[in-house]
């Protein structure tokens, strides 16, 4: 084909299947994310065609696109009766309110049901299909008549949320690129074409030329979304410029930082954007060859990519002359070992050549010499996801939202001590506070009740982050604004912290997490994060000292300063930073021999309060070293100096009277 008969059937596509689909108002969109399958949502979705099918109702699970040659045809895959009108009932990728799981979705009547249970299926399908059947006016009854218990209640404001529109968590959001991933049916390649999907590519392929690409996303000001916030646009005309006759382009999936799951979930709801920015950053360096290098641990994300492929190829869309040009592509997926260190993008390619995954000093750039000696380019999913709509809309439109030096949306994955967890997108530039207390919904304390002055610290950008304290609740996250506080983007994971929480166990976490990954090829690193970790756990035990802890500092700035790649470089971040904002909790520990928050086993100090003990001596029969002493009915008294702070008294107190603190 010429390229503009295979444009010509990109367009038809789009255009069959909206026709084919116009019939289609009644659909039922069950979140298939990560999150959601794990509370049962697939259980869900069956029992949906079971309700369904019970009324002989034909069910459309699937839509069908065909091509043979020129000719396009898009058919129904239907279950059940073939008679009669036909209901929709379809996964999607991660809908974003994980705390709210499984997420339902009925159309044409906008209503996002949560914590939907099999049991509930039968009730909302009777509210939603069933009104109506005698002629009567079914929006007018449908949308009096909701399952009300099964709808969102706003802790915060006490009303009920019929759908997303009017949940804080959504409504504050800019849900651009997680908007298609909680709605399209990832396996349904035309309905991704069907919104625009895959026209960036053609005309990338068909029309414009590699360098003006290249300065296109340059213009957008499109900064990696990984973590290191490289400008996309620079590195690809890098790339561009090197005389070689095979490059290389990958797309980083090996998301691996504790509480991220941004990456995942884009995979997994809407693979065919992440290989279209693929595609579009192949052609903007001149590379036939693509890869997608995923960590194994996801394996939904691996198995919807590997099907979107599959269904590009069969399309035509990708192969020896993609769009009917004469350059050719193909995509290919890569399962990681689960290593975090494959991350780093030169430890990445190590492992994509099969070798051991560990990083190569730098320069050259990958973008000069990677894979196989050849030039390469690495972003990762999120950022090459925002490329399609760059091509498509133009750089204008891409700066309009965020900040001049950092435009555009990020996705986080907000988790911890709030009410409100899960996937959001929210323009750069957004404060802290607006995600927090706005989407998140507030802090919550030990008990996980709401409360004010909860708030503690907020763990940005995972192991190789920093901690942000209330004194920068109003601070503009982009990534020059974290730079100067001492934090980073990262790859997007928001960890909210409450007040109960110790500081110097945060520091100890990511650091133990850090030292296990990391490859041991270099001192620094190998060695250098196994002390720090020592250091630590003399800290949490009681047995450190004001020495230890300045030897601390100084060995975490030698391990920041001499690793060879970025996971030794940014492996003391969570410790230089808690020691920024939280001395005074490090002090404690080594000075009082005391965690203020009572969360280090061995500094815990037992007493009494007066007005919960009962006298009923079972502290007093479970103390191993009789530290405890008091009548029956009485008022009883521990005894610091002989106390070994077991806990066993803790453990055994059924009124609560035992403080550990």
């Amino acid at each position: 084909m010429n390229p503009v008969s295979q444009a010509i059937c990109l367009d038809t596509v789009a255009k069959k299947y909206r026709e084919e689909t116009s019939s289609l108002t009644r659909r039922v969109i069950v979140c298939g994310g990560t999150g959601c399958v794990a509370s049962g949502s697939l259980e869900v979705y069956a029992k949906f065609k079971e309700a369904i099918a019970s009324r002989g109702l034909p069910i459309v699970v699937q839509m069908k696109v065909e091509t043979n040659g020129q000719k396009v045809t898009c058919k129904r895959v239907i279950e059940g009766d073939a008679s009669g009108e036909s209901v929709r009932v379809s996964k999607s990728g991660c809908q974003g309110f994980c705390q709210q799981a499984p997420l339902v979705t009925i159309l044409p009547d906008d209503i996002l049901y949560t914590r939907v249970r099999p049991g509930d299926v039968e009730e909302i399908v009777e509210s939603w299909l069933d009104r109506g059947q005698d002629g009567s006016d079914s929006e007018t009854l449908e949308r009096r008549n909701p399952v009300e218990r099964l709808l969102f209640r706003d802790p915060t404001q006490g009303n009920t949320c019929r759908n997303a529109s009017e949940m804080p968590f959504y409504a504050r959001q800019s849900r651009n690129l997680l908007d298609d991933c909680g709605s399209v049916d990832a396996g349904d390649i035309g309905e991704y074409i069907s919104r625009g999907g895959y026209q960036a590519a053609r005309d990338s392929f068909t029309r414009l030329t590699p360098a003006t690409i290249c300065e296109e996303v340059l213009a957008s000001g499109l900064r990696g979304r990984g973590g290191g916030g490289f400008p996309t646009g620079k590195k690809w005309r890098i790339a561009l410029a090197q005389p070689a006759s095979k490059k290389y382009v990958i797309c980083n999936g090996d998301e691996g930082d504790p509480g991220a799951f941004m990456d995942c979930y884009v995979m997994e709801g809407n693979p065919h954007v992440v290989l279209e920015g693929l595609m579009i950053a192949a052609r903007a360096i001149e590379a036939e060859t693509a890869l997608v290098y995923v960590r194994s641990e996801y394996p939904l994300a691996v198995r919807r990519l590997r099907e979107a492929i599959a269904e590009a190829r069969r399309l035509g869309i990708l192969g020896k002359k993609v769009f009917g040009s004469p350059h050719a592509l193909d995509i290919e997926v890569m399962e990681g070992a689960g290593a975090f260190v494959c991350g780093e993008e030169t430890a990445l390619m190590v492992s994509v050549e099969g070798q051991r995954g560990m990083p190569r000093p730098k320069p050259p750039f990958p973008a000069e010499r990677g894979l196989f000696g050849c030039p390469t380019v690495i972003n990762n999913v999120e950022t090459l996801a925002m490329v399609p709509g760059i091509i498509r809309k133009g750089a204008n439109t891409f700066r309009r939202v965020g900040t001049s030096s950092s435009p555009g949306t990020k996705t986080f994955s907000l988790t911890g001590h709030v009410v409100n967890t899960g996937l959001i997108e929210v323009p750069f530039g957004t404060t802290l506070r607006e995600i927090v207390y706005s989407i998140g919904g507030g802090v919550t304390d030990k008990t996980g009740a709401i409360t004010h002055d909860a708030f503690k610290a907020v763990q940005i950008g995972g192991p190789s982050g920093g901690t942000l304290t209330s004194a920068h609740l109003d601070l503009p996250l982009d990534f020059d604004s974290l730079s100067g506080a001492g934090a980073m983007v990262g790859s997007g994971g928001l960890v909210v912290l409450n007040r109960d929480t110790c500081m110097v166990k945060i520091a100890r976490y990511f650091m133990q997490f850090t030292q296990n990954e990391s490859c041991g090829k270099c001192l620094l690193c190998r060695e250098g994060t196994a002390h720090m970790l020592a250091l630590l756990d003399d800290i949490i035990e009681g047995n450190g000292n004001l020495e230890g802890l300045a030897l601390l500092e100084e060995l975490a700035l030698v391990v920041k300063k001499g690793s060879l790649c970025g996971l030794g470089k940014t492996a003391p971040n969570p410790v230089l930073s808690t020691l920024s904002q939280f001395r005074a909790e490090y002090e404690a520990h080594i000075v009082q021999k005391r965690c203020p928050s009572g969360e280090c086993e061995k500094l815990r100090t037992p007493s009494i309060d007066s007005e919960k003990c009962r006298g009923c001596t079972l502290c007093i029969r479970k103390c191993p070293v009789g530290a405890i002493s008091g009548e029956r009915h009485e008022l009883h008294v521990i005894d610091e100096s002989t106390c070994t702070k077991c806990m066993a008294c803790f453990e055994a107190c059924k009124f609560e009277a035992i403080i550990a603190a």
